[in-house]
């Protein structure tokens, strides 16, 4: 009975899952009449705001300046605006689906399929003819990118005129309103030149303002060109990123095959597949390691032959009757280095094993990857060291006869390994003295190899002597010094014999002057040295004191002459003499 039905019910409104459009938006696009054109007032107060951010933008020197913090912020403050202009105008997002083939990294920048513009790609479409550079390597954009990129900032282009127009037309409808106000109070109506002038006709205010339709086309225009822009620029660059990966792909993929070769490969095969894995490190350490020279020139044969020092040490250890150079002191020395060249080698590989795990999570920039360069940082050290002092036998037989001699020489003065274990200051001024006294006191000794790495230009090419009973070593070491090094080893066995007859006349003791030597070369001119020869003749003293200014003389040309050099051979004597690695062990993993 339509008597007895009641009140007729409103029908619900429809609904949408996002939101719900607005009956003024949905009577727009169904009429899309030009009655429509005037903006409401949510409308105006967005695209007021978005031009006021647009002149600020401006201020900060526009898009030209974007590098800079102020006008990135100021950008980023307008994409902001626009993507509320656009909700404003409840114009529908340009399709973005493409966002879920993005790899786990831009994902986490892109997580929905909103607009989310970003300041960064919008300074990518304006440098589009910039090549990206990642590890040395260039790469550019693809024609069709670029082509997005054009389209972007035309359409940025088109927005920013159409802004400024509805500006401009604003400001004109604001002198409109404000002369219509003053030409309605007659006492200022006169013909006095002072008047303002008459109002702006309102068709003119309209013909200068930016429509509606117009702002409409603009915004959606610019979110297509920034959807495909981004589709594109994005998609590419996850392609160049995996591709600037693919040196540590490569890297593990090769530590992954040794691993699974050494159980039925032969010793050739694990050689090739090793010197390839080694070469790659060095690459990896070229692109990545720039807190050191990023050498890619240390190769394969500086771990074998550290592999060959470990076992004659290990060796010597076991057969402590063997005859070897490479006993106590010598033999701790080599092993440290040897140790140092391996350890760094297989923490390498070890990064490489916890990094597969986790390799979306390296930066294709592989020097931004905090873990990776310390390894190679430590890597490149201890292979430097390794290809100076290991793999060139006569240095490492140089450098273990040195240590030796120190350790005896800290048994004469306690004083020196205080110095050693504390790294002391006066340490690197005793250091070059005791090494060019040991060097005077044995020119023909194996250390002599370490002086002549240093000072090369005060040795000669050597000549072998047929002289009998004079080792072929020996003689061809002799004939190698500089005659004013020879000089020096002259006047150093001169001073020895005086002092110890002076010391002893019956008796003279060499070791006894030997003594007074290494306590002067630790002390210097300290008073703690002066009690060993005060009773010295007055003649003896002067022996002693113009050796002590020769080798002074010596060993700051052994600082000066490369200071590098010499810097990695203390640092290398205190390792060594100390018997410290140089690892550092990272407690928690790092990419």
């Amino acid at each position: 009975n339509p008597a007895s039905a009641g009140p007729a019910r409103r029908a619900p409104p429809c609904s949408s899952p996002e939101r719900a459009i607005p009956q003024e938006t949905m009577l727009r696009r169904l009429c899309c009449s030009s009655s429509w054109g005037a903006l409401n007032a949510v409308e105006t107060a967005a695209v007021a705001q978005l031009c006021a951010s647009h002149r600020r933008l401006h201020r900060c020197g526009g898009l030209a300046g974007i590098a800079d913090e102020e006008a990135s912020a100021a950008c980023a403050e307008v994409l902001k605006d626009i993507d509320k202009a656009a909700r404003a105008f409840c114009l529908e997002v340009a399709p973005r689906s493409y966002r879920a083939s993005f790899s786990a990294n831009y994902r986490a920048l892109f997580p929905d399929n909103g607009r989310l513009y970003r300041v960064d790609v919008l300074e990518t479409s304006l440098d589009r003819h910039s090549a990206i550079w990642v590890n040395g390597e260039k790469f550019e954009l693809s024609p069709e990118a670029l082509e997005h990129a054009e389209a972007l900032q035309r359409a940025w282009i088109e927005l920013g005129t159409l802004l400024d127009r509805w500006q401009a037309a604003q400001q004109l409808q604001q002198q409109q309103q404000d002369a219509t106000g003053l030409f309605a109070v007659p006492f200022l109506a006169s013909a006095d030149s002072s008047a303002p002038a008459p109002p702006v006709p309102a068709a003119s205010v309209a013909a200068q303002s930016a429509s509606r339709a117009e702002l409409l086309a603009a915004l959606k225009a610019l979110d297509i060109a920034w959807a495909k822009f981004e589709c594109s620029y994005i998609t590419e660059l996850i392609a160049i990123e995996g591709q600037a990966r693919q040196l540590v792909v490569r890297a593990m993929s090769c530590d992954s095959n040794l691993r699974a070769m050494h159980r039925h490969a032969s010793a050739g095969e694990l050689r090739a597949v090793e010197r390839e894995l080694v070469q790659l490190l060095g690459h990896m350490n070229s692109v990545a390691n720039f807190k050191c020279k990023g050498r890619d020139d240390l190769g394969h044969d500086i771990l074998e032959s550290a592999r060959r020092v470990l076992r004659r040490c290990d060796e010597a250890r076991a057969r402590s009757g063997r005859s070897d150079a490479l006993t106590g002191a010598a033999r701790d020395a080599a092993y440290v280095l040897a140790a140092d060249v391996v350890s760094s080698y297989e923490a390498l590989r070890s990064y490489l094993r916890s990094v597969g795990k986790c390799i979306e999570r390296v930066d294709p920039h592989l020097c931004n990857n905090s873990g990776l360069v310390a390894r190679l940082v430590d890597w490149e050290q201890s292979w430097e060291i390794g290809a100076r002092y290991v793999l060139e036998t006569p240095l490492l037989e140089a450098l273990c006869d040195l240590v030796s001699q120190i350790k005896a020489a800290q048994a004469v003065a306690p004083q020196l390994e205080g110095m050693f274990e504390d790294c002391d200051v006066e340490l690197f001024m005793v250091l070059p003295r005791v090494i060019m006294l040991f060097f005077a006191a044995a020119p023909t000794a194996p250390r002599a190899e370490l002086v002549h790495s240093l000072l090369p230009h005060r040795f000669r090419p050597s000549t072998p002597s047929s002289a009998p009973g004079v080792p072929p070593s020996a003689a061809a070491a002799a004939t190698a010094l500089s005659p004013e090094l020879r000089a020096l080893s002259e006047q150093f066995e001169q001073a020895l014999e005086s002092l110890a007859q002076a010391a002893s006349p019956s008796s003279p003791s060499r070791d006894a002057a030997w003594r007074l030597f290494v306590e002067r070369a630790v002390f210097g001119t300290s008073s703690e040295a002066d009690d060993a020869y005060r009773r010295l003749p007055p003649a003896a003293v002067q022996v002693f004191e113009d050796l002590m200014r020769e080798l002074e003389k010596w060993s700051l040309e052994l600082q000066r002459h490369c200071p590098q050099d010499w810097n990695q051979c203390s640092a290398v004597l205190v390792q060594c003499v100390t018997g410290r690695s140089r690892k550092r062990a990272s407690p928690t993993f790092q990419v």
